[in-house]
């Protein structure tokens, strides 16, 4: 939603911190060592390091507690995986490498760790009690007591270890120095941009030019096999027109469901959000009078929707500022405090958060109730109708199956005579067509394609239903005419002139700007626009082009100066550097700090990736990593 929604609860942010740091940290390590390895025998067990097992449980294991956040999709597990079995080697590594080095973890470190993972975990001074600190564990982990201390203990070790790797890592006062110049300097520029599709206009190409381009690249225009398909479609609207629910059963599903139609005190807020992370005090200053002015406008009774889209640095900007519906605790403090005081139709006054300046509107209030019968009625009926309607479905889709299982001789028109629905036929269907008329679901291209002529599938559950499918025809893959591709071959061949078109303008404007006529005229006379830059720094972002880290060069070149033509995929660039601002000396002594633990940290995070990749090719060359190729690949395959 917006910048100001909360994360969530920091139960869940602690075990994906621990569980995907750790597949993180992995990811650089290789799934199997394709040299010096045997296979491990049992079945219990992916991977033996250093004579430590990892078992297929443990990797299961934190799989379940992935999914249990709702943050991994089901088709997402074999990937999940590899990287989980990765990061649970890497572990064993490094508690080889930390027994080695003579490195443990006391108790009282655990405690203390403990502590801070889990502050409920005592009251004051004391201990909570087993019980509660065992439903605590459970609650915001999803793991034993036992589990969630060993990940404690592990996390210590690797702290350790890091810190070990890394304690001789500095940065020095000309490295802060560069970074901050680097990241505060800033540039203009006036540029032309030549993107191909905008010069499509110019292109004009005769049969001749296309007959030419369809001989040169005929290759490229081999027409697919086409299959034409007959289908019998069981659709879930047309149930659902027909569907009906007596009052008795509506009445009974609300009051069974009676607890989901309590509505908490909600607020319906539209915001305009001015972002002051990371800007200087002088910056901020300047923001806070903007947004003073914004503010005034706003209460003045100027559109609230349309401030919002030219004014708000936060994404609800495309929607007027509106961020739906809220509850307590959705957004930061500030902001939930200001939303919930104001009445409907009030507009706040400049609002504070760690994020910015908010100014914020109420666009309607509820108070907490529960929804009437009548309020719910709509939803009921449309729940009931679809779950009645998707039943009938599911039982006439079994039948058909049957039916179609006891004899392999019915035609598609005869199965559809005997269940009273009427056949349908596609256009013919390449691999890559969409056939939107028969549903949408991944089964039903690979059935297409697989299915023999007049053979009749087993009935495919779609977004519209079902639908059973029979191939009526087939048109083999084949050379493709002119005749028959010419739309392709004009796109292409257009496309690729274009292509040639915006280097050739961009050489061209480049030399006549370069050689004393300047820019906005050089352009004009060649049909193409010039726009100029706002201030941007190496890291930031150029209106219409995209990354300035694509023209770092320009921070190097001459106020004043045409540059060469600068080739940005298929679009060409040509600009000049119409002011080079540098940094604030002032602001140096505010930065400082936190572009030097930058620095470091970025040096340590580089080390201890060079400690892993040794350790790694290390353990791999004595022979210490040893899996289970069998399970590993059980765990890893695609279903």
């Amino acid at each position: 939603m917006a910048n100001v929604v909360k994360s969530k609860q920091i139960g869940v942010r602690i075990l994906l911190g621990v569980i995907i740091g750790v597949i993180g940290l992995s990811m650089l390590l290789y799934l199997v060592p394709s040299q010096g390895q045997t296979d491990v025998g049992s079945p219990d067990v992916v991977a033996q390091v250093a004579g430590q097992p990892v078992s297929i449980t443990e990797v299961r294991q934190q799989l379940a507690r992935l999914q249990s956040t709702g943050q991994l999709p089901a088709a997402m597990l074999p990937i999940y995986a590899r990287n989980v079995i990765d990061g649970l080697v890497f572990e064993r590594m490094l508690e080889a490498e930390a027994k080695r080095l003579g490195i443990s973890v006391s108790e009282q470190e655990r405690v203390d760790r403990i502590k801070q993972l889990l502050p409920t975990a005592v009251e004051g001074d004391a201990f909570v009690g087993m019980d509660r600190y065992q439903a605590e564990v459970q609650a915001r982990f999803q793991m034993s007591v036992d589990q969630f201390e060993e990940l404690v203990r592990q996390s210590l070790i690797q702290d350790k270890v890091q810190r070990l790797v890394t304690a001789g890592v500095t940065v020095t006062p000309d490295e802060v120095k560069e970074e901050f110049q680097r990241h505060n300097e800033k540039i203009k520029i006036d540029y032309v941009l030549l993107n191909p599709d905008t010069l499509a206009s110019k292109v004009k190409l005769s049969d001749a030019d296309l007959a030419a381009y369809y001989d040169k690249n005929k290759a490229k225009y081999v027409v697919p096999e086409e299959r034409v398909v007959r289908y019998l479609q069981l659709d879930v609207a047309q149930a659902e027109r027909k569907t009906t629910i007596p009052e008795a059963e509506l009445r009974k599903y609300y009051q069974d469901h009676i607890a989901e139609y309590r509505m908490e005190d909600r607020v319906h807020a539209a915001h305009i959000l001015f972002k002051t992370t990371g800007k200087t005090d002088a910056e901020i200053a300047e923001i806070r009078k903007k947004a003073e002015d914004v503010l005034k406008q706003a209460k003045s009774g100027a559109n609230f929707a349309d401030l919002a889209k030219k004014y708000s640095d936060d994404s609800s900007k495309d929607n007027g500022g509106d961020l739906g519906w809220l509850t307590h605790g959705q957004t930061v403090a500030e902001f939930d405090k200001a939303a919930f005081r104001m009445p409907k139709g009030a507009i706040s006054d400049l609002v504070q958060s760690q994020f910015g300046f908010h100014i914020i509107k109420v666009l309607d209030k509820e108070t907490a109730h529960t929804k009437s019968y009548e309020e719910m009625l709509p939803t009921i009926m449309s729940t009931l109708v679809q779950q009645k309607s998707q039943q009938q479905l599911d039982d006439e889709a079994q039948k058909i199956g049957e039916k179609i299982r006891e004899t392999g001789k019915l035609t598609i028109d005869q199965l559809g005579s005997q269940f009273g629905i009427a056949p349908a036929q596609t256009k013919p269907i390449s691999p890559t067509d969409n056939a939107p008329e028969l549903g949408t679901a991944p089964e039903i291209h690979n059935t297409v394609f697989r299915l023999r002529l007049g053979e009749i599938s087993e009935p495919i559950r779609t977004d519209r239903g079902y639908v059973v499918l029979s191939v009526s025809q087939i048109l083999p893959s084949h050379q493709g005419t002119l005749a028959e591709v010419h739309d392709r071959v004009a796109a292409d061949a257009s496309h690729d002139k274009a292509v040639e078109l915006a280097k050739t303008e961009a050489a061209e404007l480049a030399k006549r700007a370069q050689g004393g006529e300047s820019l906005a005229a050089a352009a004009k006379a060649l049909g193409l626009e010039t726009k100029s830059s706002d201030a941007f720094a190496r890291d930031g972002e150029i209106n219409g082009v995209g990354s300035a880290k694509q023209i770092f060069a320009a921070f190097n070149q001459p106020v004043g100066k045409i540059a060469d033509p600068l080739n940005l995929g298929t679009n060409w660039l040509v600009y000049r550097v119409t002011d080079h601002q540098q940094p604030n000396a002032d602001d140096f002594a505010k930065q400082q700090k936190d572009i030097q633990q930058q620095l470091l940290d970025e040096k340590r995070d580089l080390a201890f990736r060079s400690f892993r990749e040794a350790l790694e090719a290390q353990m791999t060359r004595e022979g210490k990593v040893v899996y289970n190729k069998e399970v590993v690949q059980q765990l890893t395959r695609q279903s």
